[in-house]
C-alpha cells in the first residue's frame, strides 16, 4: 500500500460527504491509496464508520486498512443530515485549508474533496464563487512549472471537457470570456493532457459560444472576434487545436476520438454532455495548481443526506483518478 495518503475534506457535514467517503472506505481494495479526512471525527462516527483521530498524516496509512485516519477541528455544534448550517463554515474552510497546505508539503499525495454548498459558505462570508477559485487562491504562493490555473476539467467515459467560465449565469458569459482568459485556458489544458494523462501529443477541440459557432457571424460575432484569433495564436505556437466548433455535434462519439480534451464557453455546455455519459461516475479535476485536486462531479444532496442513498461512484472515481495523476507526477 503507497505510505503518503490522499487528503480528503469531509466537505459540508450536512450533506453526502459523510456517507460518501465512509462508502468509499469500505469499498477499499489492496492497493487503493489511503486517504485521511479532515473534517469532525463525530461525524465518521455517525454515518457508521470506525474512526481513528490523528495528530499527524505520517501514521495514516498504517491506520487506514481498520479505520479511517481523521484530522482536523472539531465542529462547533450538532449535525443534522440534510439542515445545512453556516455555523459550520468557518471549520469547513479550515479543513480545506489544510488538506490543502498538507498536500504543498508533499505530506499528502493529493485533494479530493467531498462537496460543500455554496450558499451555506456566502451565509457565512465565504468570498469566492466556489472551491476551484478557493484552491487557486490558496496555492497562490508556491511554485508551478507551467501555465497557472485555475481551470476546472470534468472527465467521464472517453470525454474530456474543460471550461473558459465556471458558475456564472448565461447573461454574464460573453463579457467574461477574454483572449488573454482564453488562451490560459487552453495551455493549462493542453499542459496537463501531456503532464497528467501521458498524452504525448494533446490534440484539442475549441466549441464555439454561439448556435452553430456562430455561423459566420449571423449568430454572434464572439467567435469571429474571439475564439478563432486565439486559436489561431496557439497553432502557431505549434498546439494541435481545432475550432472554433459547433458544440451542438462536438460531444457524438465520432468526434470525441478525435480529440483528447474539448473547451467549453460555459457551465452547462460541458456539464449535460459529462452527465449525459457517465451520470455516476463522472470526475471534476482541477488543472493548472502544484497541488492535484479531484472532488465528485454532483452536490451536497442535502434532500437525500443521512437516508442511505447516496451513491459513492463519483467520490470513488475521484479517489482513483487523484491517485493516478499523484502518481503520474511523482514519476
Amino acid at each position: 500500500m503507497p505510505a503518503t495518503p490522499l487528503a480528503v475534506t469531509l466537505g459540508d457535514p450536512a450533506g453526502i460527504g459523510p456517507e460518501i467517503i465512509v462508502e468509499a472506505w469500505r469499498r477499499r481494495t489492496e492497493g487503493d491509496h489511503p486517504f485521511a479526512v479532515f473534517g469532525d471525527p463525530t461525524v465518521l462516527r455517525a454515518a457508521g464508520a470506525p474512526v481513528v483521530t490523528l495528530d499527524r498524516l505520517e501514521a495514516a496509512a498504517g491506520v487506514f486498512p481498520e479505520a479511517i485516519p481523521v484530522l482536523g477541528a472539531p465542529l462547533a455544534g450538532p449535525v443534522r443530515p440534510g439542515h445545512p448550517d453556516p455555523g459550520h463554515a468557518q471549520a469547513v474552510t479550515r479543513w480545506i485549508t489544510e488538506a490543502t497546505q498538507a498536500c504543498l508539503t508533499g505530506e499528502a499525495a493529493a485533494l479530493v474533496t467531498a462537496p460543500v454548498s455554496k450558499a451555506v459558505l456566502k451565509a457565512a462570508g465565504f468570498r469566492h464563487p466556489g472551491h476551484t477559485e478557493f484552491l487557486g487562491e490558496l496555492t497562490a504562493g508556491a511554485a508551478f512549472a507551467g501555465e497557472r490555473g485555475p481551470v476546472m476539467m470534468l472527465v467521464a467515459a472517453d470525454l474530456r471537457v474543460t471550461l473558459a467560465t465556471i458558475h456564472l449565469p448565461i447573461s454574464g458569459v460573453s463579457a467574461a470570456l477574454t483572449f488573454e482568459g482564453l488562451l490560459r485556458t487552453i495551455r493549462v489544458t493542453e499542459q496537463a493532457l501531456a503532464r497528467d494523462f501521458g498524452c504525448a501529443h494533446p490534440r484539442l477541440a475549441i466549441a464555439g459560444l454561439n448556435p452553430h459557432a456562430g455561423e459566420s457571424g449571423e449568430i454572434g460575432r464572439e467567435e469571429i472576434d474571439l475564439i478563432r484569433p486565439a486559436v489561431e495564436v496557439l497553432r502557431a505556437e505549434g498546439m494541435d487545436v481545432a475550432g472554433p466548433l459547433p458544440a451542438d455535434s462536438l460531444f457524438a462519439a465520432g468526434m470525441r476520438e478525435r480529440f483528447d480534451a474539448i473547451v467549453c464557453m460555459y457551465h452547462d455546455q460541458a456539464l449535460i454532455p459529462v452527465k449525459m455519459l457517465d451520470f455516476w461516475g463522472g470526475v471534476n479535476i482541477t488543472l493548472g495548481l502544484p497541488i492535484v485536486r479531484t472532488s465528485p462531479d454532483h452536490g451536497t444532496a442535502f434532500d437525500i443526506a443521512g437516508k442511505g442513498l447516496a451513491r459513492p461512484d463519483s467520490f470513488i472515481a475521484a479517489l482513483k483518478v487523484a491517485a493516478a495523476i499523484a502518481d503520474r507526477r511523482a514519476e
